[in-house]
């Protein structure tokens, strides 16, 4: 298939596949002629990119996932990693997000009673 027709398929774009190809993360299709010839395989892992960007994933870190894979063979164990990682990540970021959401429960909180301090002493 061409490129238009795998950008279709994997619900991607011909220039993002150019820029995949250009930094590793799909491996040089075959051509004939001046039209490049992609493999259904491509399309699954356009797929297996995207969803991995829509979970969190720069393509720095799909890089390193993809890294020397020429062929389509996706290295489970390394990804099994990254995504382990990546889980951890999140998980550290929801907790700061708690702390925060707390803190600002108690700054309104206090807001409130300084408020209501405010008023008071005023006589309104």
């Amino acid at each position: 298939m061409y490129i238009g027709k795998a950008a279709l398929l994997s619900g991607t774009t011909i220039k993002t596949i150019r820029h995949y190809e250009a930094i590793g993360l799909l491996p040089t299709p075959v051509r004939h002629g001046r039209y490049r010839v992609y493999d259904p395989r491509t399309v699954a892992r356009l797929k297996f990119i995207k969803c991995a960007q829509q979970l969190g994933f720069k393509l720095k870190e799909m890089q390193g996932i993809l890294q020397g894979q020429d062929d389509f063979e996706l290295p489970w164990s390394v990804a099994a990693q990254a995504i382990a990682a990546k889980k951890q990540q999140v998980m550290a970021q929801i907790s700061s997000l708690q702390l925060m959401y707390a803190g600002l429960d108690a700054f309104e909180a206090e807001l409130q009673t300084a408020s209501h301090r405010c008023e008071a002493a005023t006589g309104g």
